[in-house]
C-alpha cells in the first residue's frame, strides 16, 4: 500500500516535467507547453523507502506520455543520469525525482506487474489514525506466468520508445507513447519478437484498454 500525504510540492510534478520532458529521444508535443495529468498508478517498494508512481500526462495537446517516477529521501548514487529534479515536500522535505528505469526498486515492481499481475498499488491517507483509501485513477491488468522475476536493478537501460530495461535474463518494454492493446503489433511490439507479457491499462475517457509495457 502506498501511503500518500496532504502536502505541497515545490516545484510540482508536472511543473518539474516541463523543462526535462522535451529532451527525452520519445517526447512528443508542445516544448515548454504546460503538462496535464491524464492518470497515474503506483507499485509498492517493499522497503517502504522509495514512492514508485507513473504518471500519463500530455505537454500541450500531444499525445499521453508515460513517465514512470521514483522519490527518493536522498540522491541515488551514480543515476545521475535519470534524475529529473528535485522538490520539496512540505511534509517529508527534499525529495529527489528520478526517472523510474534507472532506479533499482523500479525493474522488480514492472516485472512483477507485467508477469504475475501484481497489480497496483493501493493509496491512502492517515487521517486522525485512520486508514483513508483513495480510488485509483486508472486500472492496470498484467499476465499471470510462471517467469522468474528479476530481484535486483537494471543490467541495462536503452531510452527510446519503448526504453528497454534488461534486468535478470528478462527485457521489459516500457512503453512511453501508449498505444490501444488492439493495435499493440506495431512499433510497440515489433514482429517476430515473442512477448512473455504484457501490462495494459484504461482511465476515464480511455476505455480501450492500451499497451503501458511488455517482457520478452
Amino acid at each position: 500500500m502506498a501511503l500518500l500525504h496532504r502536502a505541497e510540492l515545490r516545484p510540482s510534478k508536472l511543473e518539474l516535467l516541463v523543462p526535462w520532458l522535451p529532451g527525452r529521444p520519445w517526447f512528443a508535443g508542445e516544448a515548454g507547453a504546460t503538462v496535464s495529468r491524464v492518470a497515474a498508478y503506483r507499485f509498492d517498494d517493499p522497503a517502504g523507502e522509495v514512492g514508485m508512481e507513473t504518471l500519463l500526462v500530455r505537454a500541450g495537446d500531444g499525445p499521453v506520455l508515460q513517465v514512470p517516477l521514483t522519490y527518493r529521501g536522498a540522491p541515488l548514487a551514480g543515476a545521475d543520469r535519470f534524475l529529473v529534479g528535485v522538490v520539496e515536500h512540505s511534509v517529508l522535505g527534499r525529495r529527489w525525482v528520478y526517472d523510474a528505469v534507472g532506479d533499482p526498486v523500479y525493474p522488480p515492481a514492472l516485472a512483477a506487474a507485467v508477469l504475475a499481475d501484481a497489480g497496483q498499488a493501493e493509496e491512502y491517507f492517515e487521517v486522525d489514525g485512520e486508514r483513508q483509501v483513495r480510488g485509483p485513477s486508472m486500472t492496470v491488468s498484467g499476465s499471470r506466468t510462471d517467469r522468474a522475476l528479476p530481484a535486483g536493478p537494471a543490467d541495462e537501460v536503452v531510452d527510446g520508445d519503448p526504453t528497454l530495461i534488461r534486468a535478470g535474463g528478462v527485457e521489459l518494454a516500457l512503453v512511453r507513447r501508449p498505444v490501444e492493446a488492439a493495435d499493440a503489433g506495431g512499433p510497440a511490439t515489433p514482429a517476430g519478437l515473442p512477448v512473455a507479457g504484457r501490462l495494459t491499462g484504461a482511465w476515464p475517457g480511455q476505455d480501450a484498454a492500451v499497451l503501458l509495457a511488455y517482457a520478452r
